[in-house]
């Protein structure tokens, strides 16, 4: 029987691929990569940041449009994605968002779609040198992380820094929550917007740490960390308010990209300015 219409979504199933790592789709980064500059070309500033031996990170920027709507100082946006070679979902999801113009104009944008090219090329978590980016922010070694760190260091303070990441043992769609100030959070937004498209892991426990309904909320302090991820750099150094959005990789490539684009969406919707003292 054909469906109707307003039949409900029946929801994407576990491909049951990952044994011990990721076993899921690869994607040919260097091409995505060239997408998103190419979609960049119109109005955005592109730059290629330099990590050795001919080696580059493409880092997009673009100042916000002027609007019809009342004055307001503009949000100030950082996203990044592809920091582990092993998690596609994320650099596939920058290209949607600016191929298809989904990120609103009134902010201003600082986008990197793929931090580690190198593990991409090879299909692997870490860089070339297997060293795990996303654990060398407090004293870097790599050098796409000392590039990386250098080029932010002369960048003004971010609203909002969003991370676009991809766990390969989760049970569905879940998202760390960094917001030391308590500003008003947008979990629970990005969580209702991603459940149209994809599972949430409702456990109570994911990775170690308590969460509810999709959201983990850690009580950190960076400094008693001997290994920084990029989102502790950036809570210290370049915002306030830090969300790191993990997508289920025993779920299809797709419905891993729907879940990423959806929660970026919904966070920019109402991600508010920072206050005047982080302007």
């Amino acid at each position: 029987m054909t469906p109707t219409s307003d039949a409900p979504l029946q929801p994407p199933n576990r491909l049951g691929l990952n044994k011990g790592s990721y076993a899921g789709e690869k994607i040919d980064i260097a091409a995505v990569v060239r997408d998103c500059e190419q979609a960049a070309k119109k109005d955005w500033r592109i730059e290629k940041i330099s990590f050795g031996s001919g080696r580059e990170i493409l880092a997009l920027t673009r100042i916000a449009r002027p609007t019809n709507a009342p004055a307001r100082r503009a949000q100030n946006i950082y996203i990044s994605a592809g920091i582990h070679g092993d998690e596609p979902a994320g650099p596939l999801a920058i290209r949607r968002l600016l191929e298809a113009g989904l990120l609103p104009p009134d902010s201003d944008y600082t986008i990197f779609p793929c931090l580690n090219p190198d593990g991409f090329a090879l299909h692997q978590r870490e860089n070339r040198d297997g060293r795990d980016l996303n654990r060398e922010y407090l004293d870097p070694q790599a050098g796409e992380v000392q590039a990386h760190i250098s080029w932010l260091e002369s960048r003004s303070i971010f609203d909002l820094c969003l991370c676009l990441h991809e766990d390969w043992e989760a049970h569905g769609f879940y998202v760390y929550e960094l917001n030391p100030d308590d500003r008003p959070s947008l979990a629970k937004g990005m969580i209702e917007a991603v459940s149209h498209v994809c599972p949430i892991d409702r456990s109570e426990v994911i990775e170690g740490r308590p969460a509810h309904e999709g959201i983990i909320r850690p009580t950190v302090e960076p400094r008693a960390r001997p290994q920084w991820p990029e989102s502790f750099y950036l809570l210290t150094h370049k915002t306030r308010l830090s969300y790191t959005l993990e997508a289920p990789s025993d779920f299809s490539l797709s419905t891993r990209v729907d879940s990423l684009v959806a929660a970026v969406r919904a966070a920019l919707k109402v991600a508010p300015p920072s206050p005047a003292s982080h302007s």
